[in-house]
């Protein structure tokens, strides 16, 4: 009802003996079509539609809910770019570049700050290895065209799957949302330190509890017994 209401300018009255002509809405044509073995009520040619309704059909119900997966993805993403206007190539260039750059910053790092920047470095090449592999290429020869070329400095080159080769995924029309991006580095830094908490305590759980001193208990007393305190 609330959809309805914002495609055709209407209002929802809850009594109606209330409604008014202001609160009715504008629809062209208002009428019920069979669709497959399900009646359906469509309603078009609204003045200023603020909502839609989009039918997906297809033979088996696996191609239907894949092409309703396919439909929501590509909507969150028009979404996002809304949200937030800022994009970026795809094709696994910015987490190429991320990597590098970080791997640069961990060789002026002291101890073992190093490692762990490198290492968080090298979990950025697991999206463009994931990309290769994915398109039956060989990854060790394709990240190895990457690096070079990002050292020359091709910011923006990635894997383009259907050519199955590394070039310039800005020229390919290759992009993502600069919000998807951050969301995934967040998430996935979150749940890795989560992980590395439970191993500590996991490992604390683990540690043997100090020996009990002579005697038993407390104060060496047979018994566990405090000075003064009788046995029985």
């Amino acid at each position: 009802m609330e959809k309805l209401a914002k495609a055709t300018g209407g209002k929802i009255v809850t009594n109606l003996d209330s409604i008014t002509s202001e609160d009715l809405g504008y629809a062209a044509i208002v009428e019920e079509r069979k669709i497959g073995e399900d009646k359906m009520t469509f309603i078009e040619g609204c003045k200023h539609p603020r909502a839609v309704t989009i039918l997906i059909r297809g033979g088996t119900q696996r191609i239907v809910d894949e092409a309703e997966r396919s439909l929501h993805d590509a909507l969150c993403v028009v979404r996002d770019v809304f949200e937030e206007p800022k994009i970026v190539a795809g094709g696994g260039s910015p987490e190429l570049e991320v990597s590098r750059m970080l791997k640069k910053y961990a060789e002026t790092l002291p101890g073992r700050e190093q490692l762990a920047v490198r290492a968080f470095a090298e979990a950025f090449e697991a999206v463009p290895t994931t990309l290769t592999e994915n398109a039956g290429l060989d990854p060790i020869d394709i990240l190895s065209d990457l690096r070079s070329r990002h050292e020359k400095g091709e910011t923006w080159a990635g894997i383009e799957v259907n050519a199955g080769k590394a070039q310039d995924m800005t020229k390919a029309g290759v992009y993502e949302p600069l919000a998807v991006k951050k969301q995934i580095i967040k998430s996935a830094t979150e749940a890795s330190t989560m992980i590395l908490k439970i191993d500590d305590v996991i490992a604390s759980g683990k540690m043997k509890s100090p020996p009990m001193p002579p005697g038993g208990g407390p104060g060496g007393m047979p018994g566990g017994g405090y000075p003064g305190m009788g046995e029985y």
